[in-house]
């Protein structure tokens, strides 16, 4: 029998927004036409995947009703630490490609297993010989970086920060250091609520020479990008709303 392929789905970045524009401003049709023809799904979440498979329709009629797709979610706990380490066996999840069925990993926002759960999946994929395939749409870290003016021929992706002050500062003050050494840009997220105290230790912490770039609410009706060194954000009196989704970056 025949094995089916593994889609890694890429959805828009607007995840959680009141506004929102029609997919095609986000994925490519070659993208909603795979995704439309897809019944069996890998997802973090079924209820955003459910929404995302309504925007899909609107824009290529879905090949079997939202109520006959299967859904199956990853783990909660591997949804922000991640699943590369190999903690979780995902092999059980992928039994439909076996039997010869195609199936889509997809997390809210962006592409799966980049900054988000999935990691898992795909290598298990490989591990059975079954076939990968990862389809054009938004990644907010290449975006960002894109945008930011920083070296994107060095750069690095650190995920979250800790969440303890003394150790935040302490891993701000490495990184700083780090950039002055390698010239090497470093990316990092932080979830929303916390954006503004990320902020502002970056501004207390953080040589004056060094770049700071945000990148919020990527692809979004009010997105924004500034990059600036430490010295000049201090200069301003107010600073961009950080409410939305935001992408970090550290630069020489």
């Amino acid at each position: 029998m025949t094995h089916g392929t593994l889609y890694l789905v890429p959805t828009p970045l607007d995840f959680g927004s009141a506004h929102t524009a029609p997919l095609t401003h986000a994925l490519p049709a070659f993208t909603i036409e795979v995704a439309s023809g897809l019944g069996y799904w890998i997802c973090e979440n079924a209820k955003s995947t459910r929404a995302f498979l309504k925007r899909v329709n609107e824009a290529h009629p879905l090949r079997l009703p939202i109520q006959e797709h299967i859904m199956k979610e990853l783990p909660h706990q591997v949804h922000k630490k991640g699943d590369h380490k190999g903690e979780f066996n995902a092999k059980e999840l992928l039994a439909p490609l076996l039997e010869g069925h195609d199936m889509g990993l997809v997390s809210e926002a962006g592409m799966p297993a980049i900054a988000d759960p999935g990691a898992s999946v795909v290598r298990a994929a490989h591990l059975l010989g079954v076939k990968v395939a990862p389809l054009v749409g938004p990644v907010s870290l290449m975006l960002a970086l894109a945008s930011s003016g920083m070296n994107g021929q060095n750069f690095s992706f650190v995920g979250y920060l800790p969440q303890a002050q003394e150790s935040k500062i302490e891993r701000l003050k490495y990184l700083d250091q780090w950039i002055k050494k390698s010239g090497q840009t470093q990316i990092f997220i932080e979830t929303p609520y916390r954006n503004e105290s990320l902020m502002k230790s970056m501004l207390e912490v953080l040589h004056p020479q060094t770049r700071l770039a945000l990148a919020c609410g990527l692809c979004g009706p009010t997105q924004w990008v500034e990059s600036h060194q430490i010295e000049k954000w201090k200069t301003f009196k107010t600073l961009p709303p950080l409410q939305e989704p935001c992408v970090f970056l550290l630069g020489a």
